[in-house]
C-alpha cells in the first residue's frame, strides 16, 4: 500500500499543478464534426490536416487490404511480417522523396515515435558520436538521443549561429543535427536551408522529422525538402502517416547504405511486429490523393482557411504564435487560465485542447488550434469570433 500513497501523492501534485490529462471518448470517425457522449463537437485539435482520415477512396484502400492480406502482420519485418504491401509503401515513398534524397530508399515502421528511436540509436551508436538537438524538439527525438550513445548537445530554438559554433567546436567522428521541421506546439518552420548548409560543411547528418510537413508543405505534399528546394546526401528523413496521410505509421527516407544499416541494427525495428499490411495498401491510396489534383486542391484551401484565421484572430493580451502552418498556438500562459479558456469554448461546442508543460515551457500553456482542410470558411470564422470574445472576457 505504500507504493500506491506514493503514486497518489503524485496524481494529486500533478493535480494541485493543474497539469493533469484526460480523454474524451469519441463515438464518430476522425473529421472536424465529432460526436462525443453524443454531443456534436467541432473539433480543431487533430492532426488530419488534409481531412484523409474519413476519405471514402482511403477507407475502401484499407477494406480491400484487410482482404487482401488479413487483419495483422503476424511477426516483425525481419521475420514473415513483411507483406507486399509494406514493400510497394516502400518503394512508393522513397519516389515520393526521392528528388530530395541521394541514393532513397525507404523503411516504414508503426509510428513515428520508433522511427526517431531507431534513427538516432543507429547514427549515435558510434561512442565517439555527438548528437545537437534542437531545444523544441518532440519528446520521440529526445528519446531517442537518449537511447544513442552519444554526447547530446542542446542548441536554442532555430539558432545555427549558436549551432555553427558546437559543430566547430567539436571533434566527433561522427556528428547528428536533429531538428523538428514543423515544430509541433507552435507551428513555425525550422531553417532547413542552412541547417542542410552548415551539415555539408562540417560532415555532420541532419535527421528532419517532418510530422507536421509531409503532405502539406511543398507543390507536391513532398513536405518541408520540397518546400524549401533540399537535397543532400546528409539527409536522414523522418514523415509521419498518420496525419496528413490519415491513417497511421511512419517512415524513414535516407542514402540506401543508411536504410541497410537500420535494417540490420535498429532495435526499434528489428524486435517489433510490423504494422498490419492493410494500412500500407490505404496508404498506397492516400499517396495518389496527396500526390494529385485534389491533394493540390485540399491544400489550397488549408492555406486559404490559415490566412482566415491569420486576418480573423484580433488579439490584445493573449500571443498567437508566429506560424503559417495549421497549427495555430494560442499563448496564455497560466495552467489554470489555458484549461479555464478550454473549457469554455468546449461549453461552446467548439474543441481545442490546452497544452501545458512539460509538452511546453512552463508559463507558456497555451490554446492549440489545429486546422484541416475539412474545415469550412464558416467554421474558421466561428472560431476565430469565439477566440477574440473569450480573451475579452477572460479575467
Amino acid at each position: 500500500m505504500n507504493m500506491i500513497d506514493t503514486i497518489e501523492r503524485q496524481l494529486a501534485q500533478l493535480d494541485t499543478d493543474k497539469l493533469t490529462r484526460t480523454r474524451r471518448i469519441v463515438d464518430s470517425p476522425c473529421a472536424p464534426r465529432l460526436l462525443i457522449d453524443g454531443q456534436p463537437v467541432l473539433a480543431f485539435c487533430s492532426n488530419d490536416y488534409l481531412g484523409l482520415a474519413a476519405h471514402p477512396a482511403v477507407i475502401e484502400a484499407l477494406a480491400e487490404g484487410a482482404r487482401l492480406y488479413g487483419a495483422g502482420s503476424g511477426a516483425s519485418h525481419l521475420i514473415s511480417g513483411h507483406s507486399r504491401a509494406h514493400q510497394r509503401l516502400e518503394e512508393r515513398l522513397a519516389e515520393f522523396v526521392g528528388p530530395h534524397v541521394e541514393s532513397a530508399r525507404a523503411l516504414s515502421f508503426c509510428t513515428g515515435y520508433m522511427a526517431n528511436l531507431a534513427i538516432l540509436a543507429t547514427l549515435g551508436a558510434d561512442g565517439d558520436g555527438v548528437i545537437f538537438s534542437e531545444s523544441l524538439n518532440h519528446a520521440s527525438l529526445i528519446d531517442g538521443a537518449r537511447l544513442a550513445q552519444a554526447q547530446v548537445k542542446v542548441y536554442p530554438h532555430a539558432d545555427t549561429v549558436a549551432l555553427a559554433a558546437l559543430l566547430e567546436a567539436s571533434n566527433a567522428t561522427v556528428k547528428i543535427v536533429v531538428t523538428d521541421s514543423v515544430f509541433s506546439m507552435d507551428g513555425d518552420l525550422a531553417p532547413l536551408a542552412a541547417l542542410s548548409a552548415l551539415c555539408e560543411r562540417h560532415g555532420a547528418w541532419l535527421v528532419i522529422d517532418d510530422a507536421h510537413g509531409i503532405g502539406v508543405l511543398g507543390e507536391h505534399g513532398r513536405g518541408a525538402l520540397e518546400h524549401c528546394d533540399l537535397r543532400s546526401p546528409n539527409i536522414v528523413y523522418m514523415g509521419t502517416l498518420g496525419k496528413a496521410a490519415g491513417v497511421g505509421g511512419a517512415f524513414v527516407a535516407a542514402h540506401a547504405k543508411v536504410i541497410e544499416l537500420m535494417i540490420q541494427r535498429a532495435r526499434a525495428y528489428i524486435y517489433t511486429t510490423a504494422a498490419p499490411p492493410a494500412l500500407a495498401h490505404a496508404l498506397l491510396a492516400s499517396l495518389d490523393i496527396i500526390g494529385g489534383a485534389e491533394g493540390a486542391q485540399r491544400r489550397a484551401h488549408l492555406r486559404a482557411l490559415i490566412g482566415q484565421l491569420d486576418e480573423g484572430l484580433q488579439l490584445r493580451r493573449w500571443r498567437r504564435g508566429a506560424s503559417s502552418s495549421a497549427i495555430q498556438p494560442v499563448i496564455i500562459g497560466a495552467n489554470e487560465a489555458a484549461l479555464a479558456a478550454a473549457a469554455a469554448l468546449y461549453e461552446q461546442g467548439l474543441w481545442v485542447p490546452a497544452i501545458r508543460p512539460p509538452t511546453v515551457p512552463a508559463g507558456t500553456a497555451r490554446l492549440r488550434a489545429t486546422l484541416s482542410a475539412a474545415h469550412t470558411h464558416d467554421e474558421v470564422a466561428r472560431l476565430c469570433a469565439a477566440l477574440n470574445q473569450l480573451e475579452r472576457s477572460a479575467p
